[in-house]
């Protein structure tokens, strides 16, 4: 099919390549024409394993093109809408620009054409869209969320555990579900509403689930126990499973925060008290403040003017994505206590926060009166302890992520701390 792609972000851009992988005609839009310039290039703005290759291998096969005006995909047989949906200060999604789109589309969209609301928004926008194409009664809505994983965003798109389309118009909802043949995935056929709760529910539920560990983890300091331990003998049970059960400094992203806030925000509207997500939100906050007391206490009691090293910046390993990173929630705190940081993460060469950039582990440890490690990326597990140690003003580490063996930390003569161990 003939498909339009509004908003090359993340989730705009990774469906434009993997539709155009899967043999699909598509025009991917954006309102930055730097950005489109760039990517017509195929030089890409973020960094996804495989995505790249994909953009490349689109444009080649001429199968895959990129324009500044999102009428100029609008003549296309399917039209997704892949713009944000940040968070406004009541928690409530900003739709402004998913109205903007639409409007702009209107009047230009194919005729028998399905827009389909990709970008995660709340329960009633499918609704909300179908009133703004009043006008346009032979186009029809349909709700797509998307399950991407960041840095893994290829294989989540190619290789899904599902997909839910939903709608009121069951020939739209097959004419999408249709695209996705060839992935091969169970298909959920629902009415919009539960369709756009499902996005919002499954992250949630992560999001719950990273909270929870994260509060037994906090248990475990107290009561002695280990909460890898612990949180293996769970994951054994085939109803709890192993994924999300990693305690650290928290959730974050683009995704599982705001989306939390929506629902509760959504909740409220609806006349729902959503108390356990409140909750979950609660123990968040509070565990990246746990983070930073333990970098206090084991530089001795304050932070002012103190060296920290800090491996890690953005939010999960395998992506640059600092949107709502724990770990830079964390430096900003050490930050406002006077530390000096000193930071190094594989992906990212700057951040908006007063921190020193580091070549690599060693130098953002150079110095250092405590090293914490923030983010979750594998190559930290080969640092050289004795050259680390040698670099730091005393070797002492918060391991955020559980990454090392508390053991053979200390046999190289590190004070350690990590997460409910």
């Amino acid at each position: 099919m003939d498909l339009g792609i509004i908003g090359a972000g993340y989730v705009g851009l990774t469906t434009a390549a993997c539709f155009a992988h899967l043999g699909h005609e598509v025009t991917c839009a954006d309102a930055n024409p730097a950005l489109v310039a760039k990517l017509s290039a195929g030089d890409l703005h973020l960094a996804e394993p495989d995505l790249d290759r994909l953009v490349a291998d689109g444009l080649a096969a001429g199968r895959l093109r990129f324009v500044a005006d999102a009428a100029d995909a609008a003549d296309a047989d399917v039209v997704f809408v892949c713009v944000g949906t940040p968070s406004d200060d009541d928690g409530s999604a900003d739709l402004s620009a998913v109205v903007a789109v639409v409007e702009r589309l209107a009047p230009v969209l194919r005729r028998n054409a399905v827009v389909v609301n990709k970008s995660t928004v709340p329960v009633g926008t499918t609704r909300r869209v179908r009133e703004l194409l009043v006008e346009r009664p032979d186009v029809a809505v349909v709700s797509n969320p998307e399950f991407l994983s960041e840095g893994h965003a290829v294989r989540s798109f190619l290789d899904p555990s599902r997909v839910v389309v939903g709608g009121d118009d069951a020939a739209a909802i097959t004419r999408v579900a249709d695209l996705y043949k060839e992935v091969g995935a169970p298909t959920l056929r629902t009415d919009s509403a539960s369709a756009e709760l499902i996005k919002y529910a499954a992250n949630a539920f992560l999001a719950t689930k990273i909270s929870f560990v994260n509060a037994i983890a906090n248990l475990c300091e107290m009561v002695g126990a280990d909460v890898r331990d612990v949180s293996l003998g769970m994951g054994h049970d085939p109803r709890i499973g192993f994924q999300y059960l990693e305690p650290g400094p928290g959730f974050g992203g683009s995704c599982l925060p705001k989306d939390v806030r929506a629902l509760v925000h959504s909740s409220e509207q609806a006349g729902y008290d959503f108390a356990l997500l409140q909750g979950v939100i609660e123990v968040n906050d509070e565990q990246r403040d746990r983070v930073v007391a333990k970098v206090r206490d084991l530089a001795g009691g304050t932070l002012d003017g103190v060296t920290v090293g800090v491996l890690g910046l953005a939010f999960k390993a395998d992506t640059d994505d600092v949107r709502d990173s724990p770990a830079l929630a964390i430096v900003e705190r050490l930050v406002e206590e006077g530390a000096v940081v000193q930071a190094f993460d594989p992906a990212i060469r700057s951040v908006d926060v007063a921190v020193t950039m580091g070549r690599d582990g060693y130098e953002a440890a150079r110095g250092a009166r405590v090293v914490v490690v923030l983010t979750e990326w594998s190559e930290f597990r080969s640092l050289d302890f004795e050259r680390l140690a040698a670099e730091m003003e005393r070797p002492a580490i918060v391991d955020a992520r559980n990454l090392f063996n508390p053991n053979v930390l200390r046999h190289h003569g590190f004070e350690y701390t990590g997460i409910g161990r």
